[in-house]
């Protein structure tokens, strides 16, 4: 991040030596194509290829490596649709030397996703709901609005299929409660009781919990007309936004001009100038999958693959894992298992 508020790619190593080894090697890591409409299988290729130089030339006694495509597809499409098919083939495609030569090297190799993506195609504007109770506050710049956390009674940080809503006095919980209550896509809101029966209660999570219903998922949109929407929406702008936007996935598909727009930009860039890819749609409506409510079916969930026969049962806790990995490098057995067992 520049003093002028320009973004370049890079990584982060350590050691820093790493770093420059990595880029002459593979180039700048592809940051646009890890998130962002141009997002695609360009990152998850750099980051094998870095993998593979790693255990080849290092030899470490553990390898942790994300890849992330099977995120952006399932995403934009859903889990069912033939591109996000297609985009699990290129991965498995993709990751094949990285196995073989794991096999070649005697690796136990564990693959492990963090959720499964299921259907959702319906957007639930949480905080529109907030502030049209009067709840959420925003502050006006240049006839923008921007969500003022500190003067709002409540507001939500929507992430996928759960929101965490802060409440900032007890006496607004009923308010908040009656805004939420019945609001088309919440499934489920959580108060004490039912975060601590979800494992959620945590010092830092929402006086509630909402569970969106199994096709439907939060945004993070609090403005009531998209002239008066803040600056960053369009932008990919992980770090404003109060709250995950998939939508950061697509170029506006409502605007003719976009790929001038973002061409524009490309060239302000180059140049070295200021510059503002402002592309993403406030529309939320384009996405088909999302995740973070509990599957209804283990096979819409999360899964790990061993490649040690028997070494894993038929469940596993997202608890267990840790331990897991070190039963399997050898610096731990059974007994140093957790007892909970919950997800």
């Amino acid at each position: 991040y520049y003093a002028d508020g320009r973004k370049e790619p890079d990584c982060y190593t350590r050691p820093p030596s790493l770093h420059d080894e990595l880029t002459d090697e593979f180039g700048t890591f592809p940051l646009f194509h890890f998130w962002g409409p141009g997002a695609d299988l360009v990152s998850s290729q750099w980051i094998i290829d870095a993998t593979r130089h790693i255990n080849r030339t290092r030899r470490p006694d553990l390898t942790l490596c994300y890849l992330p495509h099977l995120d952006y597809d399932l995403q934009r499409h859903g889990p069912d649709d033939p591109r996000s098919l297609q985009a699990a083939t290129d991965l498995d495609t993709a990751m094949a030397p990285l196995l073989d030569d794991a096999r070649a090297e005697g690796r136990t190799v564990v693959v492990l996703s963090e959720y499964g993506i299921t259907r959702a195609d319906r957007p639930v504007h949480i905080n529109r709901a907030l502030r049209e109770a009067g709840l959420l506050e925003v502050h006006t710049q240049d006839g923008m609005e921007y969500l003022d956390p500190m003067a709002s009674r409540a507001f939500a940080v929507a992430d996928h299929q759960i929101a965490h809503v802060y409440v900032r006095r007890p006496e607004d919980l009923d308010a908040t409660r009656a805004a939420l209550d019945g609001l088309p896509g919440i499934d489920q809101l959580l108060d004490d009781e039912g975060k601590k029966a979800h494992h959620l209660d945590h010092p830092r999570s929402g006086e509630l919990v909402a569970v969106a219903e199994p096709d439907a998922w939060f945004t993070y949109y609090y403005w009531l007309d998209d002239g008066r929407a803040p600056d960053f929406a369009q932008l990919v702008e992980i770090h404003r936004k109060p709250g995950y936007d998939p939508v950061e996935l697509f170029m506006d598909p409502l605007d003719p001009y976009v790929k001038v727009k973002a061409a524009t930009a490309l060239a302000r860039k180059k140049l070295g100038l200021r510059y503002r890819m402002a592309v993403v749609p406030l529309d939320a409506s384009p996405i088909r999958g999302s995740h973070g409510r509990l599957p209804r079916s283990d096979d819409d969930g999360p899964l790990l693959i061993c490649s040690t026969p028997r070494a894993v049962g038929d469940r596993v806790a997202a608890t267990d894992v840790k331990s897991l990995l070190l039963q399997l490098a050898g610096l731990g057995g059974p007994e140093h298992q957790s007892e909970k067992r919950h997800p």
